[in-house]
């Protein structure tokens, strides 16, 4: 498939003319790995049209290293800075991803050399790295939450420290209260929660390691957010087989979307935990799915006999063929993972549901089914807390799945755990 789209590219690209530079062969230092972009961009999805604009560009940005006797090895983001300045007047705002990806192909090939790891060598750098192990390691946190707390907790380090030697022993609640209240005014209330989290979890990070004598964490006051209050915290089943009804089925992205929301519902779900799924969690001889739950814990759940049907119908028939692994994936280029973005599916799902609220929450899915039983289910919701797939009152993982042809809910345990 890209050897005939790119014939066709390098046919129609071949006829040079002095009027327009983006119609010239590919010529210079990139010439010869311009096949191994077209397969890149193949997999990645592009239509035709899209692959001949980003071959004009390449073929534009080979032919200005050529001339500037600039070896492939050197090409960097820096150069793609000046080539994108050279040719400010010509570069569409869609040819800005074109760089970065004939970049990544380049250093996969080992031809353009990676860019270097800065390391600090600083004793703020040496903090950092161990408080980031910590949580990596011990606290079993995900990449996505080190890259939230990090930032934090270095600006609080040299607000307090500046260029002076860090004595963490001299903290004080003072300087947690005056830092807070410095970064309240920058952002929204979220961003002030997150920050007293961050703050919070290193003042027990220091502290368990010796660093500080006292104990800080009671001196790190609260943020009060109540997150999502307009939305309500779980919908009744009737209300979630319409938000259902509502995906259009006769669309590849509605079948996706479909299985998705099942999910999401019928096994309690979290939002992550979903778009976190590969093509190998789910276990078809065993009627089983693997999940991925916060803490790095592996879990297995029952799958039910509608979200099975709902998931062999998109992986038959409406999920696109890439080397991607991820379950759910971008129905056009680039054939990425989904993002997190579970709220704006749902709230596009539920646009014709005519419901009371302009937009459902995944979470309120995740309890939707459990909102209403027995006393099993019952104490499973009390414990829910912040979302689903939480530790009941007794010890065990409790969620609601539904027999494939039975009106009653069944309760399940996840594997390993009492009942």
């Amino acid at each position: 498939m890209a050897a005939r789209l790119f014939a066709c590219t390098r046919k129609s690209c071949s006829r040079t003319s002095s009027s327009s530079s983006t119609q010239r062969e590919c010529v210079g230092p990139i010439a010869s790995h311009i096949d191994s972009f077209a397969q890149f961009l193949a997999d990645e999805g592009y239509a035709r049209v899209t692959v001949k604009s980003k071959y004009s560009l390449v073929a534009d940005l080979s032919h200005w290293l050529k001339r500037r006797r600039v070896p492939l090895a050197e090409l960097d983001e820096g150069k793609l800075k000046r080539f994108y300045a050279h040719h400010r007047h010509s570069i569409r705002r869609a040819d800005v991803s074109t760089g970065p990806q004939l970049l990544k192909l380049l250093r996969g090939l080992g031809v353009v050399p990676a860019l270097p790891q800065k390391t600090d060598r600083t004793v703020l750098g040496q903090l950092t790295r161990d408080y980031e192990r910590f949580l990596s390691s011990q606290r079993g946190l995900a990449p996505a939450t080190l890259s939230s707390y990090l930032p934090i907790v270095r600006r609080f380090l040299t607000e307090r420290f500046g260029n002076k030697a860090l004595r963490l022993e001299d903290l004080r609640p003072r300087d947690l209260h005056r830092f807070i209240l410095r970064q309240v005014p920058r952002g929204s209330r979220t961003y002030a929660k997150l920050t007293v989290t961050a703050l919070r979890s290193f003042l027990g990070f220091l502290f368990q390691r010796g660093a500080i004598k006292t104990d800080l964490l009671a001196g790190v006051p609260g943020v009060a957010n109540w997150r999502l209050s307009h939305l309500p915290k779980s919908l009744p089943p009737e209300q979630v087989e319409r938000l259902l009804q509502c995906c259009d089925r006769s669309t590849p992205s509605g079948q996706r979307d479909y299985a998705i929301l099942l999910l999401l519902a019928r096994l309690c779900l979290r939002g992550g935990e979903v778009l976190g799924m590969t093509l190998d969690d789910p276990d078809w001889e065993r009627g089983e799915i693997l999940i991925r739950g916060k803490g790095q814990r592996l879990e297995r759940l029952p799958l039910p006999k509608d979200v099975g049907a709902a998931l062999v119908q998109y992986l038959r028939h409406v999920r696109p063929a890439c080397s991607m692994r991820k379950l759910f994936i971008r129905m056009k280029a680039p054939r990425h993972g989904l993002l997190s973005g579970g709220d704006c599916l749902i709230s596009n799902a539920d646009g014709s549901a005519h419901h009371s609220s302009q937009a459902v929450h995944y979470n309120a899915l995740g309890g939707a089914f459990t909102q209403h039983l027995g006393s099993t289910a019952g104490a499973a919701q009390r414990d829910k807390g912040k979302g689903p797939a939480n530790r009941a009152p007794g010890g065990s993982v409790v969620f609601t799945c539904f027999a494939a042809d039975a009106r009653d809910p069944v309760p399940a345990t996840r594997k390993g755990e009492a009942t």
